[in-house]
């Protein structure tokens, strides 16, 4: 019978709280929306310390990586052979995806035809960059990964991500 009490008193005391929090008072502004400048603004101080956050991953790992004009980080790791991945081709790719953390969050094999935005933009981008049997790392900004929303599932919104891929076949 105590511990009904107590649990009924509990009940009762958070019951309360949630209400009175319900209500706004008077004295409460409502909140402005940002303008366009100041989201634009946001956006660009967020690519900012997102763009510090890679480079300093970058550097501590000393992996020696190119940069695309995208902010796309590349690196080829193994070179095939033959002619480079074109647009419209149809690739086929072994995959693995990391956070920055280390944690993987995907792997596996995957066909695609290239360029027409079935997968990632800088997955695309960097598929461009290889020819047959390469094996690469891309590190992919946000922006060109998942952006603001995330996949939904494994990869929050606003992370990039790191790609390891090795084409086993184009056509």
């Amino acid at each position: 019978m105590k511990g009904f009490l107590t649990l009924l008193l509990v009940s009762f005391v958070l019951g309360w709280l949630g209400c009175d929090s319900l209500h706004q008072r008077p004295s409460q502004q409502p909140v402005k929306p940002l303008t366009e400048k100041q989201l634009l603004e946001l956006n660009r101080n967020l690519l900012r310390q997102e763009r510090k956050r890679i480079d300093a991953f970058v550097s501590e790992y000393h992996w020696p990586m190119k940069e695309s004009g995208t902010g796309l980080r590349f690196q080829i790791l193994r070179h095939g052979k033959g002619p480079k991945a074109r647009t419209g081709q149809v690739v086929k790719i072994r995959y693995s995806i990391k956070l920055l953390n280390g944690q993987k969050v995907y792997s596996g094999v995957k066909t695609f035809r290239i360029g027409y935005g079935k997968v990632e933009n800088g997955l695309e981008e960097g598929i461009l960059l290889l020819k047959n049997g390469d094996e690469a790392r891309f590190i992919l900004p946000s922006h060109l990964a998942y952006g603001l929303s995330g996949d939904g599932d494994k990869i929050p919104p606003h992370t990039p991500i790191i790609y390891y891929v090795q084409i086993l076949k184009l056509k």
